[in-house]
């Protein structure tokens, strides 16, 4: 059984506003933003982003229904995709620790697929930093993808008892600063710590990365 695949582009908060498929089946949800979007996690407080900062520079402020925490996406500058998986799939775990696994699998196969060697799926609990709780790629969660060491796919879950939702993020470059400038004043006074070499691009054209990952996940059993 393989995957459905869609594409899309349009704003962030509609397409993380939408519906898991009823019944839920295997699909791929390959989304382009239309604008800059900064996409915070679903318990993230508002009190770590900048209202104003984000306005000025025209940057929508959208809540995912997934956990994790902020992400900036901008045009042709991420890439989005999401994978829905049905309850009872033969890929399917009910420990959501595991869950992400074959996910980032699959990643990983897509970045060697690219030319991109070393790329390792974090199977371990969630590692947290300093500035985990405000920047996704501050973070290392279960299934996300490193190399060199450097986080390059984020991969956040909304789960219920008919499916998953897995979304997930690589970005063409990790820019610090633009991400900075959207945090609140209290967050862009303290150090940066090691936030310069928590993540990097995965070095390679988004669009061929994206090819890659649907050939892995179109030809999943």
């Amino acid at each position: 059984m393989s995957f459905r695949i869609e594409h899309s582009r349009g704003s962030a908060s509609a397409f993380h506003h939408r519906d898991l498929p009823d019944p839920v089946e295997r699909v791929v949800w390959v989304h382009e933003v239309s604008e800059p979007t900064l996409v915070i996690g679903s318990t993230q407080s508002l009190d770590s982003i900048d209202a104003e900062a984000c306005a000025s520079r025209g940057v929508e402020v959208v809540r995912r229904r997934s956990g994790g925490a902020a992400v900036l996406l901008m045009p042709g500058g991420a890439l989005w995709v999401d994978v829905v998986l049905p309850a009872g799939d033969p890929l399917w775990d009910d420990d959501v620790g595991r869950s992400f696994g074959w996910l980032g699998e699959r990643w990983a196969n897509a970045l060697k697929a690219c030319g991109v060697s070393g790329a390792v799926v974090h199977d371990g609990p969630l590692v947290r930093t300093e500035w985990s709780s405000v920047l996704c790629f501050a973070g290392l969660g279960p299934g996300e993808v490193t190399v060199a060491g450097r986080k390059v796919v984020g991969i956040s879950q909304r789960r219920t008892s008919s499916g998953a939702r897995f979304q997930c993020a690589v970005m063409v470059r990790w820019d610090v600063d633009r991400h900075l400038e959207l945090l609140s004043p209290v967050w862009r006074s303290r150090p940066r710590g090691t936030l310069d070499t928590a993540a990097t691009g995965p070095g390679v054209a988004l669009g061929a990365l994206a090819t890659a990952l649907l050939t892995t996940l179109t030809s999943s059993n």
